[in-house]
């Protein structure tokens, strides 16, 4: 039986999105002004994910421990809420629609490995949260799911299929439970 080898993986065929010094700075620019415990500073961070390339629309709120991998690899729409502690690890494009909510501690996970590869290969796909999304604190979304519109994943959940509009969804894997009914 064939085992993982772990000294031989490569990252030969990722592609970052961006020169090595560009994604320095933007670590820098992360620790100094996005991971931090202090509030406020929210028109200096939509700024700066502007300047290293996202695409980010009105009204968007970011709480305090913000980590974001690639902003330029970034979409974020109107009135978006990005809870506390929230980790936006996107190794691949992201995108976020208009009044998407990201609750405290939540995870979008674009990248993987290939377990079936002795040489543990990175696989990498988007996530895309379509309008009225909420992925509930600490809940994951991982590679490759689309969140369809007002679709809710609840606290702690992980998404690993696309979810429907308008269902709420609970455990891991995410499975429907009800109907979202909005007033």
């Amino acid at each position: 039986m064939n085992k993982v080898k772990l000294n031989t993986y490569q990252n030969l065929e990722f592609d970052r999105g961006a020169s090595k010094l560009r994604e320095l700075l933007w670590m820098v620019c992360s620790a100094l002004f996005f991971q931090h415990s202090l509030a406020g500073l929210n028109g200096l961070k939509i700024w700066l994910l502007k300047q290293f390339g996202a695409k980010v629309g009105r009204g968007v709120l970011l709480k305090p421990n913000v980590r974001i991998k690639f902003p330029w690899k970034l979409v974020l729409g109107n009135d978006v809420w990005i809870g506390e502690s929230v980790w936006i690890d996107n190794l691949d494009q992201v995108r976020i629609a208009d009044n998407v909510c990201l609750s405290q501690g939540a995870m979008l996970l674009c990248g993987n490995h290939n377990y079936k590869r002795s040489s543990f290969d990175l696989m990498v796909s988007p996530i895309v949260l379509e309008e009225g999304v909420w992925i509930g604190a600490h809940a994951i979304v991982c590679p490759g799911v689309c969140c369809r519109s007002h679709a809710v994943l609840c606290v702690g959940s992980v998404a690993l299929a696309d979810l429907e509009p308008y269902m709420i969804y609970q455990g891991n894997p995410a499975e429907a439970v009800k109907t979202r009914v909005i007033n």
